[in-house]
């Protein structure tokens, strides 16, 4: 399993109706994508907002990282979106959990 970690700060003056139409555009395009596994966002007080996505393999990230209209999303980013970001790629090295009705999981 891959996991990014991506740690994002909005611009002030964005337009947020295009923004969330971009980012929903971005999540229809994501869910096509062989091995997308899961995407979830957390927002902390001061606006900073810490987003989790779940790939099968580098080679669905890459296949996500290199999508055209994600590259020119990417872009847009850069020059209408963030006031900064924050990306990190980690190997999954060990992956459990538990719940009340099925014990744990390995």
């Amino acid at each position: 399993m891959i996991v990014l970690l991506f740690k994002s700060q909005l611009r002030a003056d964005i337009d947020a109706q295009d923004y969330q139409a971009t980012r929903a555009r971005m999540m229809d395009l994501v869910n096509k994508i062989p091995g997308f596994v899961s995407y979830k966002t957390f927002r902390a007080d001061d606006g900073e907002t810490l987003a989790i996505a779940r790939f099968t393999s580098e080679e669905a990230l890459e296949a996500w990282r290199n999508h055209p209209e994600h590259v020119a999303v990417q872009r847009r980013g850069h020059e209408e979106f963030y006031e900064s970001y924050w990306i990190q790629v980690c190997r999954t090295v060990r992956d459990y959990g538990w719940s009340r009705a099925e014990g744990r999981r390995r």
